[in-house]
């Protein structure tokens, strides 16, 4: 979904994104039912928690402040061993949907610095043209992956308002 910001080999060289460290435990991928069957098929051995009423997330072991976590399905080999039917979070990332005073919006992460690196008028148009449409109606189909928002996220775009 990203590659007209991304180049693949940028994101397959970083894979900061599939990496988690006790502060950004919270944003580990929310997996669908669909997901979460392939994910087992894969890895018999992966525990699982729930997560709203239709969505897991994989159960993550106890973290001391300077543990890491790596997702499972990273393959270092080959990167998400879901290739293209990875967690929807994972397609979009660095873009996150959250909610703000019962509104979404969606943000960025701050911690991709290819993103990051482009200017914020490239981001909005990418969102406004490209992928924003589809990030909320994601979110409307699967309530589960809205995150409550997190002050160092900036925001880039809101819900439309309805009217």
């Amino acid at each position: 979904m990203l590659t007209k910001l991304l180049r693949r080999e940028t994101c397959a060289a970083c894979r900061q994104c599939c990496h988690f460290d006790s502060y950004d435990i919270w944003d580990t991928p929310v997996l669908s039912e669909e997901v979460r069957y392939k994910a087992q098929k894969l890895l018999p051995d992966a525990e699982f928690v729930s997560k709203g009423e239709r969505s897991y997330l994989f159960r993550i072991p106890a973290m001391d402040a300077d543990d890491r976590f790596a997702c499972p399905l990273l393959d270092p080999a080959v990167g998400c061993m879901l290739g293209t039917e990875k967690p929807f979070d994972c397609q979009i990332w660095p873009f996150c949907i959250m909610e703000l005073h019962g509104r979404q919006v969606i943000t960025l992460a701050p911690i991709c610095n290819a993103v990051n690196a482009l200017p914020v008028g490239t981001l909005l148009r990418f969102l406004k043209e490209e992928l924003g449409e589809t990030i909320f109606a994601y979110a409307e189909k699967d309530p589960d992956v809205v995150r409550p928002y997190d002050a160092l996220y900036p925001i880039l775009l809101w819900r439309p308002q309805e009217i």
